[in-house]
């Protein structure tokens, strides 16, 4: 919470655009923010045949959605500037290169916009109303329950869970990256995203210590780096905005990097980040194609392995690299001696990639219990002695 506060100190004025010719997310100025803004939603079609140029829907005009396509919506959160997500552009443009569906970006900026979180929370179960009404005239005109996916960002994850338990969780799915904390936590199921909000629930949590929620909320729920600090983002308040945003909003950056075919980010089920980095969960367990779940897009590959679990839940942890695709390599390296006279001593392993760059560990006898984790270019290694805890050489 205390980041918040900073994060609302440190806002500065956003200046409004003008001449669009394309209708586009609102843009409302910090001046908006201060004196608060009524609720207004504005839904925004892109197809493939219009990737770049949305067009205004609304229960009465579909304009070019095709209701036997599938329809995902982005659902934004708080928005303490009045400026439009950064991402969303991009979110749009991975969703169409992966799939042709309607993509429909909610835009409750007005709303959103103020410098009072609790006023934005309170507006969320109305948007949810709003959007209700919306796919119930989806549904009159053909469309399927099964075919609507929603994404929602911080709040946008539970007005997803809102929309998803007026339909009793028959929605295809939702996707909830870095779910809002604060005034959130602890609340029961029916005030905040839950498993039963939908055929499918995966979550991604990069902020559990400040304005994410903590504990799961999904049939399956991502830890990235353990859901707390997040590699590449600044570490103390010198960092300026980044400092306070770039934990929650990495969550969206890695839904991003599961759409780009460059990069596929793995994740490993496990009770806890530790026994993760202690790399006591090398293996799925799951005769499934994928042998692990898969971050982002395609987690729903585990939807019929997970909801054959009692209960239908499971928690995935997985490490990222600082910059760009985050994506990393993971090596399991089992070191087996023979020798039963104990020594002191250290192992060395060398990795070298095709571009000739080369990651080196040296695992000495007191940290070979530590399951060290090196990353250079890309490439992670694990080392997982199974002597511990005395090296035999």
């Amino acid at each position: 919470m205390l980041r918040l506060c900073f994060f609302i100190s440190l806002m500065c004025l956003v200046r409004s655009d003008t001449g669009e010719t394309c209708p586009s997310f609102t843009r409302l100025s910090f001046h908006s923010a201060v004196v608060g803004t009524g609720l207004q939603v504005k839904l925004m079609l892109y197809t493939r045949r219009d990737p770049t140029c949305a067009q205004v829907i609304n229960s009465t005009s579909l304009g070019n959605l095709n209701v036997t396509k599938r329809t995902t919506f982005i659902i934004h959160g708080f928005r303490p500037t009045g400026s439009p997500p950064v991402w969303i552009g991009d979110l749009v443009e991975g969703l169409l290169s992966v799939e042709d569906m309607n993509v429909v970006v909610v835009d409750w900026n007005r709303g959103a916009t103020t410098i009072l979180y609790n006023s934005a929370a309170d507006k969320t179960r109305k948007v949810a109303t709003v959007l209700k009404k919306f796919i119930d005239h989806l549904l009159i005109k053909g469309a399927s329950l099964d075919d609507i996916y929603m994404i929602g960002v911080s709040l946008g994850a539970h007005i997803s869970g809102f929309v998803g338990e007026e339909y009793n969780g028959k929605l295809g799915r939702i996707t909830g990256l870095d779910p809002a904390g604060p005034l959130f936590n602890g609340k029961p199921p029916e005030d905040r995203l839950d498993p039963s909000d939908a055929q499918f629930v995966d979550v991604i949590h990069s902020d559990i210590d400040a304005l994410g929620y903590k504990e799961p909320l999904g049939n399956i729920d991502f830890y990235p780096n353990g859901g707390l600090d997040q590699p590449g983002c600044p570490k103390t308040i010198f960092g300026g905005m980044q400092y306070f945003k770039c934990d929650h909003q990495k969550s969206v950056y890695l839904y991003l990097s599961s759409l780009r075919e460059n990069c596929t980010v793995t994740a490993y089920p496990c009770d806890s980040y530790r026994d993760y980095r202690n790399g006591k969960c090398v293996s799925c367990g799951t005769p499934q194609k994928e042998s692990c779940p898969l971050l982002g897009y395609y987690a729903d590959n585990w939807k019929d392995y997970l909801t054959e679990k009692d209960p239908p839940m499971t928690k995935a942890y997985f490490d990222t690299a600082e910059e760009k695709p985050f994506c990393i390599y993971h090596y399991f390296v089992d070191i087996i001696t023979w020798n039963k006279n104990i020594r002191r001593g250290s192992i060395t392993i060398k990795l070298k990639d095709k571009g000739g760059n080369t990651t080196e560990s040296k695992i000495d006898q007191p940290q070979l219990c530590r399951y060290d984790l090196v990353l250079m270019e890309n490439v992670e290694t694990v080392f997982q002695p199974i002597l511990c805890p005395k090296l035999q050489l």
